[in-house]
């Protein structure tokens, strides 16, 4: 499935390249601004963008879907804006519990507050990405290494204001992340600061790690829990959709 996705991805990506080259050899889209910021090309873009993340092997038997966002930074290592070191931040959720308990058994059911518990994964990573400066449509791919973050923590709120009063970790692991992925950007302003629609895809391939899922935490009447954690590969296939701004 991954293989078939990752295909179908570099398919569209090659027709979009074509219909974009195609477009500059029939001279549309070649306006006096449009040149103007051919010519100065700005220096770095930072962006932000709204994320579903699809698990992947061995992860989708225990996950179903992901959701979250994250930000990045890409800054421009040449003159004809091919090539970019781009760096990527991001959170996803995948599970969310929320339970109504006593806020002690001293109090009794006087005042009650909810228990939610998030399971969440974060990743940060860099490396290059190229793609074409220029044109109604910008084609890109960009691959990255990096390292995953995945936890689980368990936050107390009021019930009225819905404000976390107290908060804990129960459990987390890190591993080494690699990937790559391409995407598409869509200029809706030529200005100074430029501004582009981001749409894309990302293979991200976390490795195994010890997590956690909705029913890993098991509460005992006397308080205390316990902890079933599982152990697989934690592979996402993320799609993205954001912005991302020109910065001189």
């Amino acid at each position: 499935m991954r293989s078939r996705t990752m295909m179908m991805a570099a398919m569209a990506l090659a027709l979009v390249s074509s219909a974009a080259v195609a477009q500059d050899d029939m001279g549309y889209g070649h306006d006096r601004e449009y040149d103007y910021d051919d010519r100065r090309l700005p220096r770095s873009y930072v962006g932000g963008e709204l994320a579903l993340g699809s698990p992947q092997g061995e992860f989708h038997d225990f996950v179903n879907n992901a959701i979250g966002g994250g930000a990045h930074y890409i800054l421009r290592l040449d003159d004809a804006g091919l090539l970019g070191l781009r760096v990527d931040a991001g959170l996803l959720n995948y599970g969310h519990e929320r339970q109504s308990v006593r806020l002690s058994n001293t109090i009794g059911d006087r005042i009650g507050v909810d228990l939610t518990t998030d399971n969440n994964i974060a990743f940060l990573g860099a490396g290059p990405q190229i793609g074409l400066p220029t044109g109604a449509f910008r084609p890109y791919v960009n691959g990255f290494v990096g390292v995953s973050y995945i936890f689980t923590s368990s936050s107390v709120r009021d019930r009225w204001s819905d404000e976390s009063f107290a908060s804990t970790t129960n459990y987390d692991d890190a591993s080494f992340a690699y990937g790559g992925g391409a995407g598409l950007y869509i200029p809706v302003s030529r200005r100074r600061n430029p501004v582009s629609i981001d749409a894309g895809l990302q293979y991200r391939h976390n490795g195994r790690a010890d997590y956690l899922v909705e029913g890993s935490i098991t509460d005992y009447p006397d308080g205390s829990i316990s902890i079933d954690p599982v152990r697989s590969q934690t592979n996402l296939l993320t799609f993205h959709l954001g912005v991302s701004v020109g910065v001189r």
